[in-house]
């Protein structure tokens, strides 16, 4: 008989939700994490009084953990208190220009209308049918399973509206931007967030042209930081039986007959379940856990022939004074031109950018007690994305420098006079990001995405080369980001409370 009906390796958001929806259908789980601190790139640190984000710094479109409590038979308010941010984003142009896009849509259109009138018909055409759509499709396109042909298509057809959205969805971002907005500053205003997903302007696909969208029906903060998001889930599925135990490396996926049956510690440890469930990299559960000898050759090659996600330096700061902004995120823009400029003549070479494009994080502004009082902490992404490998270098000799153009880039773009106040700061590098969380060449959102790697061109959530194995988090539809895992463990779960049989 084996230890347990399932074990899920990782403790990220994916993992969690699968892990507690499991547990809560009747089922004697175990979730095993490397780490000593759950939730993987949603989680929080604490140094020197203050506490700081790893990765993640905000939450929107918070449907799908609305629905995992439901799910849970649970209140999400008795789990994690959100506090809303309003402003979503504050902007500091290229000549020092700064606005911000409040979340009340009327007010953004004035917002707009100060800067370019001539973009206010295109921005209420994108928001009227973006918002359509966002009624429409938001289940159907992050809660329905899409791991074959078929089930996308039984998707379009219960959802016969999909075909009217499918154009924009097959459009790049760049595209849909500028089909909507002729200005620079607006553009870029929109245009930045396809790095959120990990890609440029040119080549992200269109759907993370309507993140921004999504955002005015609300961002939120977790009280406590981001690790509050993990812990409340974690909390909700303990109370259902739940095991979770931190830092437990899974060295192996035990294998018999193409079956998943258990997992093989670090330590030698063998541990049985009928079913496993990967919150780790696609890439590493298949070629490094499952390993190529107990997979197909057509399996090898497909899980290979995906990228890692980009890295990205992470810098956290600790002040003795509140900074001079206005929002919970602050955004160093640069036009579309210099965003793809920055991908294609630099990060594919392997160069760290010299442009100002950044994003600064201010969490104390939702929540003053995360530093002492009178102090502040800011998460800053500087000169982003950075290779995992800097050409003719290293991270571990380059993070003096590093730190330095940052308080410079801070001083001169966003707030002068920032270093007298600095009592804290860490770098964190792409090499950082991948000894702490295992992340390989330190991807932050799993696989790379772009519009022939979504959906079901992503690996698949129930594995189609190893019995009993399941896929969960950003490697898997729809990609990295905070709703977007949680969806893909509710949509792992369904797969498994499914085949139970």
């Amino acid at each position: 008989m084996a230890d347990y009906d399932a074990i899920v390796i990782g403790a990220g958001l994916g993992g969690l939700t699968t892990a507690s929806l499991l547990a809560k259908n009747g089922f004697k789980t175990l979730v095993l994490e490397q780490s000593d601190i759950i939730g993987g790139c949603c989680s929080t640190y604490e140094a020197n009084g203050y506490k700081f984000d790893v990765g993640a710094s905000i939450v929107e479109i918070i449907h799908p953990m609305e629905r995992f409590f439901e799910l849970m038979g649970k209140k999400r308010e008795d789990y994690i208190e959100l506090v809303p941010c309003d402003p979503i984003y504050s902007f500091i142009t290229p000549d020092g220009q700064r606005f911000s896009y409040p979340t009340d849509i009327d007010e953004t259109t004035r917002v707009i209308e100060s800067i370019a009138p001539e973009d206010v018909e295109g921005w209420k055409e994108f928001s009227g049918l973006g918002f359509e759509m966002i009624d429409k499709m938001m289940d159907a396109m992050m809660l329905s399973p899409m791991k074959t042909l078929p089930e996308a298509m039984r998707m379009v057809i219960k959802n016969p509206d999909a075909m009217r959205f499918l154009p924009l969805l097959m459009r790049t971002h760049q595209a849909v931007t500028r089909k909507y907005y002729k200005n620079p500053i607006i553009q870029s205003s929109v245009a930045f967030q396809s790095y959120f997903a990990g890609a440029p302007p040119e080549i992200g696909s269109g759907i993370f042209g309507f993140i921004a969208l999504t955002e005015h029906m609300g961002i939120f903060y977790p009280r406590g930081g981001m690790i509050s998001i993990p812990e409340g889930m974690r909390q909700a599925g303990e109370d259902h039986g739940l095991e979770v135990r931190t830092g437990q490396k899974v060295e192996k996926i035990l294998v018999r007959d193409r079956s998943a049956q258990g997992v093989l510690l670090e330590d030698g440890t063998e541990i049985t379940s009928k079913f496993v469930v990967s919150n780790v990299n696609a890439k590493v559960a298949y070629l490094k856990m499952v390993g190529p000898e107990n997979l197909p050759r057509w399996a090898v090659k497909a899980i290979d022939s995906y990228r890692h996600s980009m890295p990205c330096p992470m810098i956290y700061v600790g002040m003795d004074t509140k900074p001079d902004l206005e929002a919970h995120h602050t955004v160093v823009t640069g036009s579309i031109d210099a965003m793809n400029k920055v991908w294609n003549d630099y990060y594919m070479r392997d160069l760290i950018p010299t442009t100002a494009m950044s994003l600064v994080c201010w969490p104390t502004e939702a929540d003053p007690s995360l530093a002492p009082e009178g102090h502040h902490v800011l998460n800053f992404l500087c000169n982003a994305p950075a290779p995992y490998a800097p050409l003719g270098d290293n991270w571990d000799r380059m993070k003096d420098w590093y730190r330095e153009e940052a308080i410079k880039s801070l001083e001169k773009h966003v707030l002068p006079g920032i270093r007298d106040h600095i009592t804290y700061m860490e770098v964190s590098t792409p090499l950082d990001f991948e000894r702490r969380l295992l992340s390989p060449q330190g991807s932050i959102y799993g696989l790379f995405s772009d519009m022939t790697s979504l959906a079901l061109f992503r690996p698949h959530a129930r594995s189609r080369a190893i019995r009993n194995l399941y896929l969960t988090g950003s490697s898997t539809h729809l990609g990295g980001g905070v709703p977007t895992t949680i969806a893909s463990g509710i949509i792992a779960s369904s797969y498994i409370l499914k085949d139970r049989g």
